[in-house]
């Protein structure tokens, strides 16, 4: 088991945190799913991002650049995304050598369980 913290900036172990989502358990808010999908794309684990994107808004396939250095995750805002909810926006802000992502995310549950929907770059 790992003890280092997790990708998504939680101090919390990889393998209590979003590797547990990794590995199938559902994440229960849409913030939580929000730090998973990002600590996907910090262990380029593009199965899970697919399977936990919309189907109507999912691409075919996804590649991801292997010289991509992400170094943190701020989450900004949440709107809705609780066990409550259909439906929740999370604002994040991901950094990356050389850069930063600003972005809007939607997110809704299907079946259940929540998925992104898709996001709107802000500057």
């Amino acid at each position: 088991m790992s003890t280092r913290s997790c990708p998504c900036g939680l101090l919390v172990a990889y393998d209590d945190c979003c590797g547990r989502y990794h590995s199938g358990a559902a994440a229960p808010t849409a913030e939580a799913l929000m730090r998973s999908r990002y600590s996907a794309f910090v262990k380029g684990d593009t199965g899970y991002l697919l399977r936990t994107w919309h189907p109507r808004t999912r691409p075919g396939t996804l590649e991801l650049d292997p010289r991509m250095r992400w170094t943190g995750l701020e989450i900004l805002d949440t709107s809705d995304g609780s066990a409550f909810h259909s439906t929740g926006t999370v604002e994040f802000r991901a950094s990356y050598r050389g850069g930063s992502l600003h972005e809007r995310s939607r997110f809704e549950r299907v079946d259940g369980a929540w998925v992104y929907v898709d996001g709107a770059f802000l500057p």
